[in-house]
């Protein structure tokens, strides 16, 4: 017995590999650009301290004036594309596990964004047009208060016909095992997101998707629950579940019983059993698995260390993912969630340090 023991020891060490564009993203590539602004210019354009909303025509100055006015910061933003970039940073090694797809202007922003997507290792592959400019969020930070306003612009003009169809980009679909989407995306392309969903679930791959804000289950549930058969993992805050129930007509505000619930949603995949995530802020992360319902508790942090919660689901998701790519038990998923969850509400903006030290 004596000499079989270094072995399993030896099997337990080796690392299971993760290939290049593994994991497949696609959404809303926006360009943050981040400041500390003031007050005055808050009231100029209307906007709360804290607060996401989306741009109309009275802010078309702003974007301009933010860079001209202030010292700004860049970061490739949007929500999958931050997911994507996290979960490419908790991996490491090798680059590009993490692809993205999404449509992007012939501009200086579209520009900066590719050198961003580029510097977090992410394979990126953009849609890109002359119609509309690159989409921007601007996050205009007060204090602890960050507003924003995204315009969406460019991150509209996503065609399936001119991108995801094309060969060289359905082969990134092909070679991916895990795909996650943000519902923000079911506003541009619910085409895509289907044809993807229907590739992972007639191959059992593992599609994930986001209630990402509670208006995307409300004016956007058509499209929604069109996709919501193929969903084996959805993701979503407490807030979203809520919105999510009452448009479902669960007739229940228990986090815990609307998980339970949206898993038995139908499900065209049976080999797969739906997982249900909501994240609930500092509270315990809602997680159904098999056919019971657990609370797994975040990690503790300081309220003064904290310094911006507004990447925090993102983090989670990406964190989450990462673990997901290497099959990993969904224990693991949710920790890493948890931790790249806790790493980012500690810095402004969904940035990072170099390296994580996740174990």
């Amino acid at each position: 017995m004596a000499a079989g023991e270094p072995q399993a020891k030896k099997l337990k060490l080796e690392e299971k590999e993760v290939s290049q564009n593994a994991l497949f993203g696609m959404g809303n590539p926006l360009l943050d650009i981040c400041a500390v602004v003031d007050k005055d210019f808050l009231d100029k354009y209307g906007l709360k301290p804290n607060d996401q909303i989306l741009a109309e025509e009275k802010h078309k100055e702003l974007f301009e004036e933010i860079v001209r006015k202030f010292k700004v910061e860049y970061h490739a933003g949007g929500s999958t594309q931050n997911s994507v970039k996290i979960a490419q940073w908790m991996i490491q090694q090798p680059h590009k596990v993490s692809t993205f797809l999404g449509c992007i202007g012939t501009d200086k922003f579209g520009g900066i964004l590719k050198k961003k997507a580029e510097e977090a290792h992410v394979d990126a592959h953009y849609y890109e047009q002359s119609e509309e400019p690159t989409g921007t969020c601007a996050a205009c930070i007060t204090g602890d208060n960050r507003s924003l306003v995204a315009n969406l612009a460019a991150a509209n003009c996503y065609k399936k016909e001119k991108h995801l169809d094309l060969e060289e980009n359905w082969k990134l679909v092909e070679k991916a095992k895990v795909f996650y989407i943000a519902g923000f995306f079911l506003t541009v392309s619910p085409e895509s997101i289907l044809k993807v969903a229907k590739h992972a679930s007639e191959h059992n791959k593992v599609f994930s998707l986001n209630l990402s804000a509670p208006f995307i289950s409300q004016f956007f549930k058509e499209p929604m629950m069109k996709v919501m058969p193929y969903v084996d993992i959805l993701f979503g805050n407490e807030t979203e579940a809520a919105a999510f129930a009452r448009e479902q007509g669960f007739e229940t505000e228990d986090i815990e019983e609307i998980a339970k619930k949206t898993q038995s949603l139908p499900k065209v995949n049976k080999k797969r059993q739906r997982i249900v995530v909501f994240t609930q802020g500092k509270d315990g992360t809602v997680v159904t698995s098999g056919n019971e319902v657990t609370i797994s508790p975040v990690l503790d942090i300081d309220q003064s260390e904290i310094v911006d919660t507004n990447g925090a689901g993102d983090a989670f998701v990406g964190g989450f993912l990462s673990q997901l790519v290497y099959d990993r038990p969904l224990e693991e998923c949710i920790r890493a969630g948890h931790y790249s969850a806790n790493v980012i509400i500690r810095r402004a903006g969904c940035t990072f340090p170099e390296k994580p030290d996740f174990h």
